[in-house]
């Protein structure tokens, strides 16, 4: 019988032999009892020569080959983080199903990214300032099969539209003349932007702008603009009218209509077509302020009736305060707004018996 190499038996020996060394539970002494360690099966002489031929023949190292096949038959393995190549460590099942989902769940971290959620607005909606719940998602119109003899039948949230009593606008005639107490406009210099909503250009305020009538205070949320005018006095329609929408604390709104007559150039209304955005839709922050205070007339006297929102849904409930005094803005003025709103005035809706106040 043929012997292996001396090198190749010394080493065998040496693993096998500090495989099989006892070890001592109570850190050694006499008294201490030796642990009984299973002896892992020794690999046979014409095994262990079938591998040095191997590793000999494929491997620029036959020792390291032969340390790994004698490491694999007695449940070892080689890390595989491992520098030195003589390093080796026992792995269990368990270590390997650990390690297998412990890689599972890096790919699957890293594979699918938490999205960082939507995107943020800029600035509030049409719906959310105009307080048109609901309006801007379908598409309405002021003239053709989706104008506003259709309204009412387009949605169910629409249908105040048809149905309800107390709906804006009106020709407002033979109003009681009294003492109404005045409006008190708390309005100053603020920013602003423009949105093309697809029905109006409206201009949304930031915060602070508010008027108080009738002891309850009401937020400006925003302004936007019709023509020809909604609301007729005596019959008569103007150029244009604005649309100052407030709310209060409980959600009621007040709505206050300057009415605009052709004449000179209104500053405010220039700097609000200057800030016009290049799409619908969107809502543009303006470089500058805007003091909504130089849009109201010299003569604070108003109507006032009970009534609804002019667009669908056409909720009822609001405030409408209707300035006496129309405002100038220009012909060219006007003209800007035509050439992309020609007509979005809501017709005439009957009064229903209403009482109409005006300022004596």
């Amino acid at each position: 019988m043929r012997s292996l190499p001396q090198p190749y038996a010394l080493t065998t020996l040496a693993l096998v032999a500090s495989l099989s060394l006892p070890a001592f539970a109570n850190g050694g002494g006499h008294d201490a009892a030796p642990a009984v360690v299973a002896k892992p099966a020794v690999p046979s002489k014409e095994s262990l020569r079938e591998d040095a031929k191997a590793a000999k023949a494929g491997a620029t190292d036959p020792m390291d080959a032969l340390r790994q096949k004698l490491a694999e038959r007695l449940g070892a393995s080689k890390p595989a983080d491992s520098r030195s190549p003589n390093v080796m460590r026992v792995v269990g099942k368990s270590a390997e199903a650990a390690d297998a989902h412990g890689a599972r769940a890096t790919v699957s971290k890293h594979a699918a990214p938490k999205p960082h959620g939507a995107a943020a607005g800029h600035g509030p909606s049409p719906a959310a300032a105009g307080l048109h719940p609901g309006a801007h998602d379908t598409h309405w119109d002021y003239v053709g099969e989706n104008g506003p003899e259709a309204w009412g039948k387009m949605k169910p949230e629409f249908g105040t539209c048809a149905t309800g009593q107390r709906q804006s606008p009106i020709d407002i005639r033979d109003g009681i003349a009294v003492q109404l107490q005045p409006i008190e406009f708390e309005y100053h210099a603020s920013s602003f932007s423009v949105i093309d909503n697809g029905h109006t250009i409206q201009v949304n305020l930031g915060a602070g702008n508010a008027i108080s009538v009738g002891g309850k205070r009401f937020d400006l949320l925003q302004f936007h603009f019709h023509r020809p005018s909604e609301e007729r006095i005596n019959g008569r329609q103007f150029d244009m009218v604005v649309h100052m929408v407030h709310k209060d604390p409980e959600g009621k709104l007040a709505v206050v209509a300057v009415l605009l007559d052709r004449g000179s150039a209104q500053p405010v209304i220039q700097t609000v077509w200057n800030a016009l955005p290049l799409e619908k839709g969107e809502a543009v922050p303006a470089p500058t302020q805007i003091d909504v205070a130089q849009l109201l007339p010299e003569d604070r006297r108003y109507y006032t009736y009970m009534g609804s929102l002019t667009t669908p849904p056409c909720s009822e409930g609001v405030l409408w305060m209707v300035m006496k005094q129309p405002v100038a803005l220009s012909p060219s003025q006007i003209g800007i707004f035509a050439r992309l709103y020609p007509m979005n005035a809501r017709p005439i809706q009957k009064v229903s018996g209403r009482m109409i106040k005006e300022s004596n």
